[in-house]
């Protein structure tokens, strides 16, 4: 992972999560959570030790495959100047309106996005409807969960939702997928 000034970030770290299993890793700034979600998508690789998922290293797994296996949500979204389902649809081109609102009310989204102007039509970003920081993580949650992928990093990604939604997104997401769901708060 990355060094700063010889300083090993992560040093001794041993992790095992099940399916269906929720984790958080907690911790000061800088002591390497977000350096783990690098890791395990291989936007860095690890200088020694090994990281795997299902039991295989990922630095042997197809780069795609793992990227389309493992969704990630960041504390600062990246949405689309498009309508809200184009945005879901990044996610999922194939997505159906009922699929749409399974992942919204998954992420708890659903509810804001019927109140905005023309629902799932509605335009968001530049030119059009401003969403709040909560709201737009709302959104890139349920994009990523259109996704249907099998494992799901959470980096920060609840730091703009209230402690209610927070809870809610992580309860339905542990309790109706069937996956790993790692969720790293701040």
């Amino acid at each position: 992972g990355p060094k700063n000034n010889y300083l090993q970030v992560l040093n001794g770290l041993n992790l095992v999560i099940e399916p269906g299993q929720t984790v958080a890793l907690v911790g000061h700034s800088g002591c390497g959570k977000s350096t783990s979600v690098g890791l395990i998508t291989r936007l860095y690789e690890a200088e020694s030790g090994r990281v795997t998922l299902d039991g295989q290293d990922v630095k042997e797994l197809n780069i795609e495959w793992l990227r389309n296996t493992v969704g990630i949500v960041q504390q600062e979204p990246c949405l689309f100047n498009d309508t809200v389902a184009g945005n879901l649809k990044m996610g999922n081109p194939h997505l159906s309106m009922e699929q749409m609102i399974y992942v919204c009310k998954m992420a708890n989204a659903h509810d804001f996005v019927m109140k905005l102007p023309s629902g799932y039509e509605t335009y968001i970003g530049d030119g059009g409807v401003q969403l709040s920081g909560g709201q737009k993580q709302r959104i890139a949650i349920a994009r990523t969960l259109a996704r249907d992928p099998k494992v799901l990093l959470l980096d920060e990604a609840t730091s703009a939702l209230d402690a209610q939604s927070e809870s809610i997104v992580q309860v339905r997401a542990s309790l109706t997928r069937n996956q790993s769901i790692k969720s790293i708060p701040g």
